[in-house]
Order: structure tokens, then C-alpha cells, then sequence
């Protein structure tokens, strides 16, 4: 598997706090079957992250992985809050490209709310030739309530990625429910861990991928985040559990 969304560099936001805890975040994910992890670290007020520190720490990671022995591919990126995609100039935000392609970026949902300007922002990368993946929409309150709001983000090109811990139910009902409506929807294209603590609970990609099962659990954790790396078209969704887009409104709402 593959996971794009975590945050395994010590020291930079509320992830891990120290080298040996970014060592245990990647040994749990080897532990899981995670062979591939981007670093995205916070990018937002609270956490004002800087490129040239993501990858240096990117670079220490690595070089502290190998002489553990850990076999594990560390990538850079980043998670950006909506709010700085206005912020930083366009050159400064490829340099957070997810895993490491300038052409897609992890934008962060808030979790209350949901911004005015969002859509705008995300077609404006759009227009730059920048594919925003929306990170865990399904733990925003407005989106249980009204997961129809993804929908002309995603017929416009925008990605979801929902979090592993939020499909097999670890972080609650109302986000298991709603990620559970959006894959069958065939609105998410990317399942990953959002790690931040040294567990294997916490880390952990394949308990969230049994809940999916067949073709469309390795489209979610391997096809299409290794397109993203590769720099390769995205392939298409398998057909298992939803698909035309004609059925999204109809598998949201249970129709």
C-alpha cells in the first residue's frame, strides 16, 4: 500500500515529536504492509511549515530509516489549509506537491464549516495546472449532513482522500457513515492514514481496506496514489460498489 497523507516528520507540527517517534510511525506502517509514505505536514496558521523545512526533514528521515534498516519510502508534501492556498505563491506550493509531484496538492477540510471561497480556490489550482486532493472531508460536519457538496468538486477534477481511521470506524460513527457514502458514491479516490502517533491502531491502512474488499480497495491504496508518484494518468475506478456518475445523488441519499 501506499499512503499519502501523514504526519511522520518530527517536530514540525502535531505529529510526531521526536526522530525515534517518526522511526516507530514507519515502523508500524512496514508492520501494516505501507511500503510508500508521504510526509504532509501541517501547512496553516497554527503550523506555518516551510518548504526547505519539510525537505530537510524529509532527508533526515530517510537517511535515519536506512541505517534502521526500515524499508520504507519516505516522500515529500504537505497539507495545506484552504486559507494559504492565497498565501504562498504558486512556486512555493509545488514544492509541497503530494509525494512529490508539483501537480497535486493535499488541501486540508476543516472540520467545521465549510469555506465560501473553497471551490474557487481548488478550480483556481485547477487552472494552474495543479490537482487539489481533498484531504478527509468526511470528518466535516457539513459534509455528513450534506455529502452532495463533493460533487461538483469532484466533476471538476478535484480528488478526495478519506482517512483510514474514519472507514473502519475508529474515530466514530458520523465519519464511518459518511466515508462509507462517499465510496459508494464513487467520490473518494485515495484512502490513507493521516498518522500521527507511533501505533499501528493509529497508522494502520489495512483493517480500512478490508471494509472496501476486492479491485476497488487496491484502486484506493496502491493504483491511485502510485499514479500520483509516477506522474501517471489516474486510472479508471473500478465498477464494484458504485460508479456512473448519472448514480452519485441517488447513492448518496440511498435512492
Amino acid at each position: 500500500m501506499i499512503d499519502l497523507h501523514s504526519h511522520i516528520l518530527h517536530g514540525i507540527d502535531d505529529g510526531a515529536r521526536s526522530l525515534e517517534d517518526s522511526l516507530e510511525i514507519a515502523r508500524a506502517a512496514v508492520a501494516d504492509g505501507i511500503r510508500v509514505i508521504a510526509a504532509t505536514p501541517h501547512v496553516r496558521d497554527d503550523w506555518p511549515t516551510e518548504p526547505g523545512v519539510m525537505e530537510d526533514r524529509v532527508a533526515e528521515l530517510a537517511d535515519a530509516m536506512d541505517r534502521a534498516g526500515i524499508r520504507l519510502e519516505v516522500r515529500p508534501g504537505g497539507e495545506i489549509a484552504v486559507e494559504w492556498l492565497s498565501r504562498l505563491p504558486l512556486d512555493e506550493l509545488k514544492r509541497f506537491g503530494l509525494g512529490g509531484n508539483p501537480r497535486y496538492l493535499l488541501v486540508e477540510t476543516p472540520y467545521y464549516g465549510w469555506p465560501l471561497a473553497l471551490a474557487d480556490n481548488l478550480f483556481s489550482l485547477r487552472a494552474c495546472g495543479v490537482t487539489p486532493v481533498l484531504a478527509h472531508p468526511e470528518r466535516n460536519l457539513e459534509v455528513q449532513a450534506h455529502p452532495d457538496l463533493l460533487v461538483q468538486l469532484v466533476e471538476g477534477g478535484v480528488l478526495v482522500q478519506v482517512t483510514s481511521a474514519s472507514l473502519d470506524g475508529r474515530i466514530g460513527k458520523r465519519p464511518q457513515q459518511c466515508a462509507h457514502r462517499l465510496i459508494d458514491g464513487g467520490l473518494v479516490h485515495l484512502l490513507a492514514s493521516d498518522a500521527h502517533h507511533a501505533s499501528v491502531r493509529e497508522v494502520g491502512m489495512s483493517s480500512a481496506a478490508k471494509k472496501v474488499g476486492g479491485k476497488l480497495a487496491k484502486w484506493l491504496t496502491n493504483d491511485v496514489p502510485a499514479a500520483i508518484i509516477r506522474d501517471h494518468p489516474i486510472p479508471r475506478r473500478p465498477d464494484k460498489r458504485g460508479g456512473s456518475k448519472a448514480g452519485w445523488l441517488g447513492k448518496l441519499f440511498g435512492t
